[in-house]
């Protein structure tokens, strides 16, 4: 056979694709088939600033706008994630304003139920750095919209 590595079974099951050539397929839709998704109808907050928060989102479905006052905006897209802050501060308040633009449906995740998506699904963890990544470059360089 070809010179990779051999793929764990779930990882075996599931097909490699990059969200950005198949956005059909991402780790949060398959996460998401696994939960409940929250659902939102465009114009729902979901967070406002100074909120406390403890939850973690990722977009199975539809759109959500952050503000953060100013020119500040950014559009998450299905398949990415936002609030990643209240992951890793227990006394996390949220920054801005999370907002659906389109009806939406959100993954939403404590602490614990990230850890445990981890262990379910390893692709999520790399896809939601990818995702950071892109965003902070996007910011770096001077846009707020990463869409």
């Amino acid at each position: 056979m070809g010179g990779g590595a051999a793929r764990p079974p779930l990882i075996a099951s599931l097909p490699v694709m990059n969200q950005a050539n198949h956005p059909e397929f991402s780790a949060i839709q398959a996460l998401a088939g696994k939960r409940e998704p929250r659902h939102l109808k465009a114009g729902e907050v979901i967070f406002r600033s100074g909120d406390s928060g403890n939850t973690f989102y990722g977009v199975v479905s539809g759109q959500v706008e952050l503000s953060w006052g100013g020119d500040g905006v950014e559009i998450i897209e299905a398949g990415s994630c936002f609030g990643a802050g209240a992951l890793a501060d227990p006394n996390h308040r949220r920054f801005g304003i999370a907002t659906a633009l389109t009806d939406t449906e959100l993954l939403e995740m404590d602490r614990e139920q990230f850890l445990f998506a981890m262990q379910e699904l390893p692709m999520f963890g790399l896809e939601m750095l990818h995702g950071l990544e892109i965003r902070l470059q996007k910011l770096k360089e001077g846009g707020s919209n990463p869409a």
